[in-house]
């Protein structure tokens, strides 16, 4: 009991002590074969630089399409926990199952919206840091958002989808919108790292054009990117 108080004590009255990452506290009243590392200091810190992305993305918005692409971000930190990001993805499609099936049962094409590219400028905001202990091997990671404006390319069939006169054409189309975004950073290195990132585009998009009416709605583009990157 009286150590026990010691050290609180200790604890207390030494809030300007800092500890490297090698440091290791030995606590009486735990097992003795139980010893706790402690993270007191942020390992990896962002502030003024840059990074260089590279990834694999797969398409989660279709229910027709398998599509999948490549992920390019660049991006600088002017603080610690604000940056700016630039992304470019560019998607490759294909039909699906689904798609087949339904061309199959009913004799005509879904109506479908391919992504082709998508650009987009974010705010970038990492307020969580931490580390995991995996085999005894320490790595650090960052958890981050982003919010920010996209410009969306695709191409669909909504102009000849309904009309079972017409041959079925796809017809290029831009779009505006809001991109929102969350991103796990694992370090590998000092300036290595690797990313799980989930974003998803916000749009207003028309829908299929029935007796050359089209009703407009919000719609989403979501993906799931993972990339290797670096630091500099």
């Amino acid at each position: 009991m009286r150590k026990l108080i010691s050290l609180t004590v200790i604890l207390l009255t030494s809030s300007n002590i800092l500890a490297s990452q090698e440091d290791l506290y030995d606590f009486l009243w735990l097992d003795p074969d139980k010893s706790v590392y402690v993270l007191q200091k942020k390992m990896n810190e962002k502030k003024r630089t840059f990074y260089l992305n590279a990834g694999y993305l797969k398409n989660m918005s279709s229910d027709f399409q398998s599509t999948a692409g490549f992920n390019l971000e660049f991006g600088y930190f002017f603080k610690e926990d604000w940056g700016l990001e630039l992304m470019y993805n560019s998607y490759s499609n294909s039909n699906n199952d689904s798609f087949e099936n339904i061309k199959k049962i009913n004799g005509q094409e879904p109506f479908v919206r391919k992504p082709i590219s998508n650009m987009a400028l974010m705010f970038t905001w990492s307020p969580f840091y931490g580390k995991v202990n995996t085999f005894n091997k320490i790595y650090y990671f960052d958890w981050s958002f982003g919010v920010g404006v996209a410009k969306l390319e695709t191409e669909s069939n909504a102009n000849t989808v309904a009309n079972s006169a017409t041959q079925e054409q796809y017809e290029s189309e831009s779009y505006t919108g809001a991109v929102l975004k969350t991103n796990l950073k694992f370090y590998v290195t000092q300036r290595m790292h690797v990313e799980i990132d989930f974003m998803s585009t916000i749009y207003n998009a028309p829908g299929p054009k029935i007796n050359d009416q089209q009703t407009e709605g919000m719609t989403t583009n979501s993906d799931l990117v993972f990339s290797v990157g670096f630091s500099f």
